[in-house]
């Protein structure tokens, strides 16, 4: 995966997340409505986690490395994806694929 499908594609959770969030502060605290946005948002949120965890394995497997090097995005957060956002990944094939930006081969 290069640089930019990786933040392309890490832009639609966040993007989710903040119209869910501006659709909850629009809402008059306590009410049903709110309690909906909070409720969507906090389902985006756990989403987004694996969704982001996913791509960032995919983006650590164009570097070879392995997938368990991802879980350092669930602990350092939105630095790693940035940094993640403006390296190139290794040329060539590597164990993960013959090309970056490739399916996953089965």
């Amino acid at each position: 995966m290069n640089p930019s499908a990786y933040v392309l594609a890490g832009l639609l959770p966040l993007l989710t997340q903040l119209f869910l969030l501006y659709q909850f502060s629009r809402t008059p605290l306590g009410t049903a409505a709110s309690q909906y946005w909070a409720l969507a948002w906090w389902i985006a949120v756990v989403v987004s986690t694996w969704s982001t965890f996913a791509l960032t394995a995919k983006r650590f497997h164009d570097f070879g490395k392995p997938t368990y090097y991802a879980l350092i995005s669930l602990i350092v957060g939105a630095i790693l994806l940035v940094i993640l956002a403006f390296f190139k990944s290794d040329p060539g094939p590597n164990r993960y694929g013959k090309r970056t930006n490739a399916p996953a081969e089965s």
